[in-house]
């Protein structure tokens, strides 16, 4: 069992400090980013996403003029995503797990890649069939600052400093949560380059 200290955000919503381990994690990131590379999305209104991203599993997180959606193609190559590691899947159920919530199976992990600059703004992750299923994001390389806003986008924030190998989880009442990551600014080379991976996985089906 990880003995990792476990910190309650808000009510639903814990972060487990040092969970995971980025060596494990990296190699895996740079087979998915090979299968399936970068991209910056576009947002149904046209602006551009600052924050790059690929997606492994059943499903991927997918943005256009069309809207939000899960596709089970990638649109770049017209190929099933990448696999999701089983290293992945074993840290998303077990992380669930330490968070409050059993038996959580993903069938999608979005792969965000941070560069010094980028920035997440305030949204909500709302566009999955089943919302029983948490929400667990892992953050490796440079620190962020995560903000928690919960049930309301103008709700009292929560600023949270997300270091490497942390890793928040967030469901039941908190599901639906708003929540945004502040502008990424440069922490050292933590990693062989100054940037931040955030893997969050969901059960989109």
């Amino acid at each position: 069992m990880n003995s990792s200290q476990v910190l309650q955000i808000a009510h639903d919503v814990s972060l487990l400090r040092g969970f995971s381990h980025s060596e494990e994690l990296l190699p895996e990131i740079a087979r998915i980013a090979q299968q399936a590379p970068w991209r910056h999305l576009t947002t149904p209104g046209g602006g551009r996403m600052s924050v790059a991203m690929t997606n492994c599993g059943a499903w991927g997180w997918h943005s256009d003029a069309r809207g939000y959606r899960y596709v089970p193609l990638d649109p770049l190559s017209g190929q099933p995503w990448p696999a999701m590691p089983v290293v992945f899947r074993r840290l998303a159920s077990n992380a669930a797990l330490r968070g409050g919530f059993d038996d959580f199976d993903p069938d999608c992990c979005l792969v965000n890649r941070y560069a010094v600059g980028a920035s997440m703004g305030t949204h909500r992750d709302f566009d999955e069939l089943d919302m029983r299923h948490p929400i667990v994001s892992v953050s490796i390389g440079l620190p962020a600052i995560f903000v928690w806003r919960g049930a309301r986008r103008s709700g009292q924030a929560i600023p949270v400093t997300l270091l490497d190998g942390d890793v928040l989880t967030w469901g039941g009442t908190a599901r639906a949560g708003f929540h945004s990551v502040r502008t990424l600014k440069d922490g050292g080379d933590l990693l062989a380059e100054p940037v931040r991976y955030n893997l969050t996985f969901r059960r989109a089906r």
